[in-house]
């Protein structure tokens, strides 16, 4: 119950991350907020997909997708901040 718990406000926590940097983005149109806030889009999908697992319990395993979202998420950040420079 206390990892549910705890996952549960890591997501919330990252949701939080990735709405202050998009709203960042929106007012000033600096390009790596709006790559660091769909990071943060993705580690959020990331850490729901957590708390889902342990939801779950033993049944199911989403342990590969939570890998490919958390991949994914990074490989976009890394975008921004390799081709994406200002």
């Amino acid at each position: 119950m206390a990892g549910f718990i705890i996952y549960g406000l890591c997501a919330m926590t990252a949701f939080l991350c990735a709405w202050l940097l998009l709203q960042a983005y929106r007012r000033s149109r600096y390009r790596l907020l709006l790559w660091s806030g769909l990071c943060f889009v993705g580690l959020t999908v990331n850490n729901m997909l957590v708390v889902a697992d342990n939801a779950m319990g033993p049944a199911s395993d989403l342990s590969t997708l939570r890998l490919v979202v958390g991949l994914l998420a990074m490989l976009v950040l890394l975008y921004g901040l390799i081709w994406d420079a200002e």
